[in-house]
Protein backbone atom coordinates (compact mmCIF):
# COMPACT_ATOMS: atom_id res chain seq x y z
CA UNK A 1 0.00 0.00 0.00
CA UNK A 2 1.24 3.32 -1.15
CA UNK A 3 2.36 5.55 1.53
CA UNK A 4 0.01 8.30 2.95
CA UNK A 5 2.92 10.49 4.02
CA UNK A 6 4.25 13.37 1.71
CA UNK A 7 0.77 13.25 -0.32
CA UNK A 8 -2.14 15.68 -0.40
CA UNK A 9 -5.82 14.05 -0.29
CA UNK A 10 -8.00 16.28 -1.34
CA UNK A 11 -12.13 15.59 -0.55
CA UNK A 12 -14.32 17.63 -2.43
CA UNK A 13 -18.37 17.52 -2.90
CA UNK A 14 -21.48 18.32 -1.03
CA UNK A 15 -22.30 15.73 0.83
CA UNK A 16 -21.35 16.37 4.27
CA UNK A 17 -21.53 12.84 5.95
CA UNK A 18 -19.73 11.33 3.21
CA UNK A 19 -17.18 14.13 3.64
CA UNK A 20 -16.72 13.55 7.59
CA UNK A 21 -16.36 9.84 6.88
CA UNK A 22 -13.93 9.99 4.13
CA UNK A 23 -12.06 12.16 6.24
CA UNK A 24 -12.16 10.19 9.56
CA UNK A 25 -10.94 6.88 7.13
CA UNK A 26 -8.11 8.80 6.24
CA UNK A 27 -6.80 9.86 9.55
CA UNK A 28 -7.30 6.06 10.50
CA UNK A 29 -5.19 5.07 7.41
CA UNK A 30 -2.21 7.98 8.81
CA UNK A 31 -2.41 6.69 12.05
CA UNK A 32 -1.84 2.97 11.25
CA UNK A 33 0.87 3.62 9.06
CA UNK A 34 2.44 5.69 11.76
CA UNK A 35 0.92 4.93 15.15
CA UNK A 36 3.09 8.16 16.80
CA UNK A 37 1.70 10.74 14.07
CA UNK A 38 0.88 13.96 15.09
CA UNK A 39 -2.48 15.03 13.54
CA UNK A 40 -3.60 18.64 13.67
CA UNK A 41 -6.87 19.76 12.95
CA UNK A 42 -7.45 23.60 11.05
CA UNK A 43 -10.35 25.46 10.07
CA UNK A 44 -9.00 27.40 6.61
CA UNK A 45 -11.01 30.25 7.32
CA UNK A 46 -8.76 31.02 10.53
CA UNK A 47 -4.95 30.89 8.94
CA UNK A 48 -3.14 33.45 9.63
CA UNK A 49 -0.29 34.20 7.18
CA UNK A 50 2.72 32.08 8.03
CA UNK A 51 0.90 29.72 9.82
CA UNK A 52 0.41 26.81 7.57
CA UNK A 53 4.30 26.30 7.03
CA UNK A 54 3.84 25.32 11.00
CA UNK A 55 1.12 23.11 10.46
CA UNK A 56 3.03 21.13 7.43
CA UNK A 57 6.37 21.14 9.20
CA UNK A 58 7.51 17.71 10.67
CA UNK A 59 6.69 17.59 14.06
CA UNK A 60 9.54 18.15 16.71
CA UNK A 61 7.93 15.44 19.09
CA UNK A 62 7.39 12.61 16.37
CA UNK A 63 8.87 11.35 13.28
CA UNK A 64 5.81 12.47 11.60
CA UNK A 65 3.02 14.46 11.34
CA UNK A 66 -0.52 15.11 9.69
CA UNK A 67 -2.84 18.38 8.91
CA UNK A 68 -6.75 17.92 8.43
CA UNK A 69 -7.73 21.12 6.69
CA UNK A 70 -11.70 21.72 6.59
CA UNK A 71 -13.80 24.36 4.85
CA UNK A 72 -10.64 24.91 1.95
CA UNK A 73 -13.42 26.68 -0.26
CA UNK A 74 -12.77 29.76 2.75
CA UNK A 75 -8.81 29.79 2.59
CA UNK A 76 -7.55 33.13 2.57
CA UNK A 77 -5.74 34.30 -0.24
CA UNK A 78 -2.51 34.64 1.28
CA UNK A 79 -2.81 30.87 2.82
CA UNK A 80 -3.75 29.67 -0.75
CA UNK A 81 -0.21 30.53 -2.03
CA UNK A 82 0.85 28.88 0.91
CA UNK A 83 -0.60 25.96 -0.22
CA UNK A 84 0.03 25.55 -3.44
CA UNK A 85 4.40 26.59 -2.73
CA UNK A 86 3.59 23.47 -0.33
CA UNK A 87 1.76 21.04 -2.49
CA UNK A 88 4.81 21.50 -5.02
CA UNK A 89 7.31 20.34 -2.55
CA UNK A 90 5.03 18.12 0.00
CA UNK A 91 7.44 17.11 2.74
CA UNK A 92 7.79 13.32 2.89
CA UNK A 93 7.28 12.96 6.67
CA UNK A 94 3.99 14.93 6.40
CA UNK A 95 0.33 13.83 5.37
CA UNK A 96 -2.10 16.58 4.27
CA UNK A 97 -6.32 15.94 3.94
CA UNK A 98 -8.19 19.39 2.46
CA UNK A 99 -11.79 19.23 2.75
CA UNK A 100 -13.80 21.50 0.53
CA UNK A 101 -17.57 21.60 0.83
CA UNK A 102 -18.42 22.04 -3.24
CA UNK A 103 -19.55 25.06 -5.02
CA UNK A 104 -18.16 27.63 -7.28
CA UNK A 105 -16.07 29.42 -3.83
CA UNK A 106 -12.39 28.36 -4.38
CA UNK A 107 -12.93 27.27 -7.54
CA UNK A 108 -9.35 28.67 -8.47
CA UNK A 109 -7.85 27.22 -5.71
CA UNK A 110 -8.80 23.23 -6.52
CA UNK A 111 -8.26 23.42 -10.39
CA UNK A 112 -4.58 24.63 -9.59
CA UNK A 113 -4.35 21.95 -6.89
CA UNK A 114 -5.89 19.19 -9.21
CA UNK A 115 -3.05 20.05 -11.87
CA UNK A 116 -0.29 18.93 -9.30
CA UNK A 117 0.72 15.33 -8.92
CA UNK A 118 0.78 14.75 -5.01
CA UNK A 119 -2.87 15.71 -5.25
CA UNK A 120 -5.64 12.86 -4.95
CA UNK A 121 -8.76 13.79 -4.99
CA UNK A 122 -12.05 12.04 -3.92
CA UNK A 123 -15.45 13.78 -5.41
CA UNK A 124 -18.48 12.99 -2.81
CA UNK A 125 -21.82 14.32 -3.99
CA UNK A 126 -25.27 14.06 -2.49
CA UNK A 127 -27.37 11.83 -4.53
CA UNK A 128 -30.60 14.00 -6.30
CA UNK A 129 -33.06 11.80 -6.86
CA UNK A 130 -34.67 9.22 -4.81
CA UNK A 131 -33.64 5.89 -6.89
CA UNK A 132 -30.00 7.53 -5.88
CA UNK A 133 -30.27 7.30 -2.75
CA UNK A 134 -31.73 3.58 -3.18
CA UNK A 135 -28.53 2.94 -5.45
CA UNK A 136 -26.77 4.64 -2.33
CA UNK A 137 -28.08 2.29 0.29
CA UNK A 138 -27.37 -0.48 -2.15
CA UNK A 139 -23.74 -0.12 -2.16
CA UNK A 140 -24.02 1.21 1.76
CA UNK A 141 -24.71 -2.57 2.53
CA UNK A 142 -22.43 -3.93 -0.04
CA UNK A 143 -20.04 -2.21 1.65
CA UNK A 144 -20.79 -3.87 4.79
CA UNK A 145 -20.61 -6.95 3.58
CA UNK A 146 -24.35 -7.94 2.94
CA UNK A 147 -26.51 -7.51 0.23
CA UNK A 148 -29.89 -5.90 -0.41
CA UNK A 149 -32.62 -6.18 -3.00
CA UNK A 150 -34.09 -2.98 -4.70
CA UNK A 151 -37.34 -3.48 -3.27
CA UNK A 152 -35.71 -3.67 -0.03
CA UNK A 153 -33.60 -0.18 -0.31
CA UNK A 154 -36.28 1.56 -1.64
CA UNK A 155 -38.82 0.71 1.07
CA UNK A 156 -35.36 1.84 3.18
CA UNK A 157 -35.34 5.78 1.68
CA UNK A 158 -38.61 5.99 2.07
CA UNK A 159 -38.81 4.58 5.34
CA UNK A 160 -36.43 7.17 6.82
CA UNK A 161 -35.81 9.97 4.39
CA UNK A 162 -32.86 10.94 2.56
CA UNK A 163 -30.86 12.37 5.17
CA UNK A 164 -27.41 10.37 4.55
CA UNK A 165 -26.46 9.68 8.22
CA UNK A 166 -29.53 8.05 9.01
CA UNK A 167 -29.56 6.06 6.04
CA UNK A 168 -26.31 4.88 7.34
CA UNK A 169 -26.98 4.35 10.51
CA UNK A 170 -30.15 2.30 9.54
CA UNK A 171 -28.05 0.20 6.99
CA UNK A 172 -25.59 -0.82 9.89
CA UNK A 173 -28.37 -2.15 12.22
CA UNK A 174 -30.14 -3.67 9.69
CA UNK A 175 -26.82 -5.88 8.67
CA UNK A 176 -26.37 -6.32 12.60
CA UNK A 177 -29.15 -7.95 12.36
CA UNK A 178 -29.20 -9.77 9.80
CA UNK A 179 -28.15 -13.64 10.05
CA UNK A 180 -24.96 -15.04 8.10
CA UNK A 181 -25.51 -15.08 4.40
CA UNK A 182 -29.16 -13.70 4.56
CA UNK A 183 -30.52 -10.51 2.25
CA UNK A 184 -32.06 -8.03 3.66
CA UNK A 185 -35.68 -7.62 2.44
CA UNK A 186 -38.33 -5.40 2.49
CA UNK A 187 -40.19 -7.62 5.32
CA UNK A 188 -37.07 -7.05 7.11
CA UNK A 189 -37.19 -3.33 6.53
CA UNK A 190 -40.38 -3.11 8.00
CA UNK A 191 -40.04 -5.07 10.70
CA UNK A 192 -36.95 -2.74 11.79
CA UNK A 193 -38.64 0.78 10.41
CA UNK A 194 -42.44 0.15 9.77
CA UNK A 195 -45.26 1.11 11.77
CA UNK A 196 -46.43 4.49 11.56
CA UNK A 197 -44.43 5.56 8.12
CA UNK A 198 -44.74 9.45 8.98
CA UNK A 199 -42.72 9.20 11.39
CA UNK A 200 -39.08 9.67 10.41
CA UNK A 201 -35.95 11.54 11.71
CA UNK A 202 -36.17 14.24 10.12
CA UNK A 203 -39.75 14.85 11.05
CA UNK A 204 -38.28 14.98 14.48
CA UNK A 205 -35.28 17.33 14.06
CA UNK A 206 -38.10 19.63 12.05
CA UNK A 207 -40.57 19.96 15.17
CA UNK A 208 -38.07 20.11 17.20
CA UNK A 209 -35.99 23.16 15.88
CA UNK A 210 -39.36 24.69 14.81
CA UNK A 211 -40.05 24.55 18.62
CA UNK A 212 -43.41 22.39 18.42
CA UNK A 213 -42.07 20.46 21.65
CA UNK A 214 -45.69 18.44 22.17
CA UNK A 215 -45.48 17.56 18.22
CA UNK A 216 -41.56 16.56 18.16
CA UNK A 217 -42.22 14.43 21.66
CA UNK A 218 -45.27 12.08 20.42
CA UNK A 219 -43.23 11.51 17.55
CA UNK A 220 -40.40 10.17 19.28
CA UNK A 221 -42.82 8.47 21.68
CA UNK A 222 -44.53 6.42 18.02
CA UNK A 223 -40.97 5.77 16.86
CA UNK A 224 -39.78 4.34 19.99
CA UNK A 225 -43.00 2.25 19.43
CA UNK A 226 -42.21 1.81 16.00
CA UNK A 227 -38.66 0.06 17.42
CA UNK A 228 -36.98 3.00 15.44
CA UNK A 229 -33.51 3.24 16.29
CA UNK A 230 -32.83 6.33 18.34
CA UNK A 231 -29.47 7.04 16.73
CA UNK A 232 -31.56 7.76 13.32
CA UNK A 233 -33.76 10.58 15.15
CA UNK A 234 -30.12 12.33 16.94
CA UNK A 235 -28.56 12.28 12.96
CA UNK A 236 -31.42 13.49 11.75
CA UNK A 237 -31.03 16.33 13.85
CA UNK A 238 -27.85 16.84 13.83
CA UNK A 239 -27.84 17.37 10.33
CA UNK A 240 -30.17 20.09 10.33
CA UNK A 241 -28.72 22.07 13.22
CA UNK A 242 -25.16 21.54 11.17
CA UNK A 243 -27.10 22.88 7.70
CA UNK A 244 -28.86 25.72 9.98
CA UNK A 245 -25.48 27.03 11.28
CA UNK A 246 -23.95 27.06 8.08
CA UNK A 247 -26.83 29.12 6.37
CA UNK A 248 -26.05 31.33 9.20
CA UNK A 249 -22.66 31.72 8.25
CA UNK A 250 -22.66 31.66 4.60
CA UNK A 251 -21.44 35.03 2.84
CA UNK A 252 -24.67 37.39 2.08
CA UNK A 253 -26.15 37.32 -1.48
CA UNK A 254 -25.61 34.05 -2.72
CA UNK A 255 -28.50 32.29 -4.84
CA UNK A 256 -30.72 29.75 -2.85
CA UNK A 257 -28.94 26.99 -5.58
CA UNK A 258 -25.10 28.42 -4.46
CA UNK A 259 -27.13 28.11 -0.70
CA UNK A 260 -27.88 24.29 -1.35
CA UNK A 261 -24.52 23.21 -2.73
CA UNK A 262 -23.00 25.16 0.10
CA UNK A 263 -24.92 23.68 2.93
CA UNK A 264 -25.79 20.60 1.33
CA UNK A 265 -29.23 20.39 1.41
CA UNK A 266 -31.69 20.34 -1.27
CA UNK A 267 -32.57 23.70 -2.70
CA UNK A 268 -36.24 23.42 -1.80
CA UNK A 269 -35.43 23.62 1.64
CA UNK A 270 -33.42 26.48 1.74
CA UNK A 271 -36.92 29.13 2.08
CA UNK A 272 -37.59 26.20 5.06
CA UNK A 273 -34.38 26.82 6.92
CA UNK A 274 -34.31 30.33 6.71
CA UNK A 275 -37.53 31.14 8.07
CA UNK A 276 -36.30 28.48 11.23
CA UNK A 277 -33.58 30.81 11.25
CA UNK A 278 -34.95 33.56 12.45
CA UNK A 279 -35.44 31.77 16.04
CA UNK A 280 -32.00 30.76 16.41
CA UNK A 281 -28.40 32.43 17.15
CA UNK A 282 -24.97 31.34 16.85
CA UNK A 283 -24.93 30.57 21.03
CA UNK A 284 -27.82 28.85 20.60
CA UNK A 285 -27.29 26.92 17.52
CA UNK A 286 -23.63 26.19 18.99
CA UNK A 287 -25.50 24.68 22.09
CA UNK A 288 -27.52 22.89 20.65
CA UNK A 289 -25.19 20.98 18.85
CA UNK A 290 -23.52 20.03 21.97
CA UNK A 291 -26.73 18.42 23.54
CA UNK A 292 -27.40 16.37 20.84
CA UNK A 293 -23.88 15.42 20.60
CA UNK A 294 -24.18 14.09 24.09
CA UNK A 295 -27.45 12.30 23.45
CA UNK A 296 -25.72 10.64 20.28
CA UNK A 297 -23.22 9.06 22.50
CA UNK A 298 -25.79 7.94 25.14
CA UNK A 299 -27.95 5.81 22.79
CA UNK A 300 -24.74 4.45 20.94
CA UNK A 301 -23.24 3.92 24.31
CA UNK A 302 -26.11 1.68 25.34
CA UNK A 303 -27.73 4.16 28.09
CA UNK A 304 -29.98 2.51 30.16
CA UNK A 305 -33.23 3.99 28.85
CA UNK A 306 -32.29 5.76 25.09
CA UNK A 307 -35.60 6.96 24.62
CA UNK A 308 -35.50 9.05 27.81
CA UNK A 309 -32.15 10.26 26.14
CA UNK A 310 -33.88 11.55 23.14
CA UNK A 311 -36.96 13.13 24.92
CA UNK A 312 -34.47 15.29 27.35
CA UNK A 313 -32.51 15.90 23.56
CA UNK A 314 -35.40 17.64 22.05
CA UNK A 315 -36.34 19.16 25.18
CA UNK A 316 -32.60 21.04 25.14
CA UNK A 317 -32.40 21.90 21.74
CA UNK A 318 -36.20 23.71 21.44
CA UNK A 319 -35.04 25.46 24.96
CA UNK A 320 -32.01 27.19 22.95
CA UNK A 321 -34.12 28.57 20.46
CA UNK A 322 -34.37 32.94 20.94
CA UNK A 323 -37.37 33.34 22.51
Amino acid sequence: MASAFGKILLITGNAEFLADRTRAKAVKVVTAEQPEVEVATSTASGLQPGELAGLTSPSLFSDASALVLTELQDLPEVAQKELLAYVAEPSPDVAVILVHSGGQKGKGLLDKLRKSPAVTEVKLEQPKYERDFASWVFTEVRDLGARIDQEAATLLVASIGQDLRALAGAADQLVANLEKGAEISASLVRQYFGGRADVRGYEIADATINGQISIALEQARWAESAKVAPVLITSALATGLRSLAKLAGAPEGMRDNDLAAHIGAPPFKIRTMRSQLRSWDQAGLAAAISAVAQADLDVKGGAADPAFAVERMVLQVAAQRRR
